[in-house]
This record gives structure tokens, C-alpha cells and sequence, in this order.
């Protein structure tokens, strides 16, 4: 567990933009099988996540023609039980990432973006994958 002081910045990086957090098992299900499309973010303190993932997301949200309907964040070693959740309930079958970008549709994963895929990749190339699994699967 990571201290408050540590994380509050990263986690109102994306709440202050829109992003709920995803605290609980229940605020995972609450969202993530919903109608419609949803975007999780898994944040962490790694510096792949502060250096291009937040921002690609933040990027994307702001310069797609098409967003999700729902945009929502758990904080990987802060938010234990919503991460563990979302990861054995909606995200399988990859493996535990963090960083990590999922967009939901209907309750089932249809993209999926890992640390290895976020690693060494700027944020304006996060967020065109991100803008184009928006413009394939968002209303």
C-alpha cells in the first residue's frame, strides 16, 4: 500500500478531469457492467504511468470525436480489492498490469492496453490507439 500523500496527486491527475475512482468490488461491477462503453484506467506510481499513460489517456479523452461513456480509474496498490476485481472479473485473460488502459463495451473487454504496450511508447502514440478503439467501439 502506497501512502495518500504519495498518490492523491496521480489519482486527481484523472479525477479532476472527469475520471471516477473505482474504490470497491462494488464500484467495479457498478460500472463496468453497465450498458455502453466504459475506460478503465489502472494507475500506479511507475513512471511509464506519470510519463505517457495518464497524459495519452487524458490526450485521447480530449481530442476524440467519440469517448466512452464512462471514464474510471482504480489505482494499482492503493484500491487492492477494486484492482484485484476488475482484473479476475473483466479483464482476464491478460495478466496483471499496471499501468493498463481497458475499454469495456457492454460489460466485456474489447481493447486492451498493458504496461508493455504503454513502456517506451510517447503519450500522443497511446493516445491514437486509444482514439481509434473509440472510434471502433464508442457511440
Amino acid at each position: 500500500m502506497y501512502p495518500e500523500q504519495l498518490v492523491a496527486p496521480m489519482k486527481a491527475e484523472l479525477t479532476s478531469q472527469g475520471f471516477t475512482e473505482l474504490i470497491s468490488s462494488a464500484d467495479v461491477d457498478n460500472s463496468l457492467s453497465k450498458e455502453g462503453t466504459t475506460l478503465l484506467m489502472i494507475n500506479s506510481v511507475c513512471g511509464c504511468s506519470a510519463g505517457t499513460a495518464r497524459p495519452g489517456v487524458l490526450m485521447a479523452v480530449k481530442n476524440a470525436a467519440k469517448v466512452p461513456d464512462r471514464l474510471t480509474t482504480s489505482f494499482a496498490g492503493v484500491d487492492t480489492e477494486a484492482v484485484k476485481h476488475a482484473r479476475a472479473n473483466y479483464l482476464l485473460p491478460y495478466p496483471p498490469s499496471s499501468p493498463a488502459i481497458a475499454l469495456l463495451k457492454d460489460g466485456k473487454l474489447v481493447h486492451m492496453i498493458e504496461r508493455h504496450n504503454i513502456e517506451g511508447r510517447s503519450a500522443q502514440m497511446i493516445a491514437a490507439n486509444l482514439i481509434q478503439a473509440f472510434d471502433t467501439y464508442c457511440g
